[in-house]
């Protein structure tokens, strides 16, 4: 008989628990930022010293952690508290849009509209699922590659999974969608200025330089992990008990059913047209505010009339969707929410308070259009609140993790001991150990900038002297920071995603398992050229 699996709580509190264990055995130290003197030249590295031997004016705070287990959850709420409180204001916001039923409509107008298309002989060939699959992957792989989106997938995955129900598949179909595929993006990162644009600064490479062979790599990166998608897909699609979430996304099918269009009944409230009025008028104040809007995309920019276009639109397609239902007005509501978080992300430097505060608006909005008063709103909201606690709940549990190493002082000491296995090996050993201290890394500090401020002023010094290229070390960084995203449990995204999901973490390592370990051979492999090959940039 199976041994029972422990629940997604009881893991991560395993994690904290021997994380407090490595605090007794690990000398605690920090890295400091020194200028020494490197083959001839005075160059700015970070500088080890365990913690009693910190040089003259320099003190860190750290002790074994013991009882400091049992504050870890208190602790990681407080570090994570943005994540936290950006995914209790998205439930809360799709909860209300949930039971106006837009979403339910607007589902099943696309598989309408998909289906529709199935006839052709080209759409049968390559089938309108996958079809399907393949470019909302695509769309958010280019959103990971460019601007490094992350916690942004939280509120989309509320919006996917139901539509991968409706398809006839699962969650986990719904979440590779969006998280997968972003994670792809995010592994290429083309021109991700949060990784790869730090890392490249503090390796005094040019920004975003050797682009070129990043486009190749961010391309076979995609077509990999879209056909293991694709693969998964085909095996459900034939039999749809096979998947190992079949159980549990019993709560997404009942959501489901209680979600037909059936008894729909399709109509325009007047009090509708006021918040059609009331958007309006909020978007041509920003029009005038802001007539043209800077899109940064890498190093490039260019700038666009952007919002008073979007104004316009929305005068007239405001009209066109109350003139069908107000189910359709919300949608619009949604799809210009989905925009301006775009335009908020890539032209304003919007973060998770920014694009929470958006959501919130649209709840209401939504909840206002179908004539809810306040007091409905606010217990909808609520509603939603305590349907997305879990999610929140085990966020603050993974965040305990880093609290813990952090305490002990110890995650620069593992940084140090993993960066002195760079012994004397060949260009292409020694950017595989460097790829490897990466994804090590990665599972104790998986935020991509903080990895890259620490380890890229001790990796590209370093490679000067082991006649790598400072090119590969920074694709060393970029595939370590990368690939492990998909399943490492300190990360407060990939938890609040299988949180919201609601996919046990044993179920997705199940799953997520064989494709993060075919990546991180797939890396290997294109990282060779980058020290055998003459290429653009390296």
């Amino acid at each position: 008989m199976l041994k029972k699996i422990p629940h997604t709580y009881v893991i991560v509190f395993f994690i904290i628990i021997v994380a407090a264990v490595l605090t007794w055995f690990i000398p605690s130290g920090k890295y400091i930022e020194e200028d020494v003197v490197i083959d001839g030249r005075e160059v700015t590295t970070m500088v080890f010293y365990y913690e009693d031997d910190l040089p003259e004016g320099y003190t860190m705070e750290s002790q074994a952690q013991t009882w400091q287990v049992l504050s870890a959850l208190f602790n990681g709420f407080v570090r994570q508290a943005n994540i936290i409180v950006f995914i209790l204001m998205i439930g809360g916001a799709f909860w209300i849009m949930n039971q106006t039923r837009a979403i339910d409509v607007g589902i099943m107008a696309f598989l309408s509209f998909a289906r529709g298309l199935e006839h052709h002989r080209f759409m049968q060939r390559i089938g309108i699922d996958n079809l399907i699959i393949v470019m909302i992957m695509l769309l958010f792989s280019v959103f990971g590659a460019i601007f490094g989106m992350a916690e942004e997938t939280i509120a989309f995955v509320i919006i996917l999974i139901p539509l991968a129900i409706s398809m006839g598949y699962d969650s986990i179909t719904g979440v590779s969608m969006v998280f997968v595929g972003a994670m792809l993006g995010f592994a290429g990162a083309v021109l991700n200025p949060f990784t790869i644009g730090i890392a490249q600064g503090l390796a005094d490479l040019p920004l975003f330089s050797g682009i070129e062979y990043r486009m190749f790599a961010w391309l076979i990166i995609n077509i990999v992990g879209i056909t293991y998608v694709l693969r998964y897909v085909s095996k459900i699609r034939k039999d749809p008990k096979r998947s190992i979430m079949y159980k549990e996304d019993a709560y997404w099918r009942k959501r489901g059913e209680e979600g037909g269009t059936n008894d729909i009944t399709y109509y325009t409230p007047r009090m509708s047209w006021i918040v059609y009025g009331l958007v309006l008028a909020v978007l041509v104040i920003l029009s005038f505010l802001h007539p043209t809007t800077t899109m940064t995309v890498g190093a490039s920019s260019f700038t666009l009339v952007l919002i008073p276009i979007l104004t316009v639109i929305f005068a007239v397609a405001g009209v066109m969707t109350l003139r069908r239902s107000v189910h359709f007005f919300i949608l619009l509501l949604l799809a210009y929410t989905i925009l301006f978080l775009i335009i908020g992300v890539m032209g304003y430097g919007w973060y998770v308070m920014e694009i929470a505060t958006l959501f919130l608006g649209m709840g209401i909005a939504a909840g206002m259009a179908v004539s809810k008063d306040a007091n409905d709103i606010a217990n909808s909201f609520l509603d939603g609140v305590k349907d997305i606690m879990p999610a929140a709940l085990i966020v603050g549990l993974a965040g305990g993790i880093i609290v813990i190493l952090e305490d002990g002082g110890i995650i620069d000491s593992i940084l140090y001991g993993l960066s002195r296995s760079l012994g004397q090996f060949g260009s292409v050993a020694s950017v595989g150990v460097m790829y490897v201290i990466q994804t090590i890394i990665n599972v104790v500090i998986p935020s991509g900038s903080a990895k890259a401020a620490i380890t890229m002023p001790i990796m590209a010094p370093f490679s000067d002297l082991i006649d790598v290229s400072r090119q590969a070390t920074v694709m060393a960084f970029q595939f370590g920071d990368g690939f492990t995203n998909l399943i490492t449990p300190t990360s407060g995204v990939l938890i609040g995603v299988l949180g919201i999901a609601r996919i046990p973490y044993h179920k997705w390592l199940k799953w997520a398992g064989p494709l993060v370990a075919i990546l991180i051979v797939l890396g290997f492999l294109l990282l060779i050229p980058t020290v055998t090959m003459d290429l653009s940039g390296f």
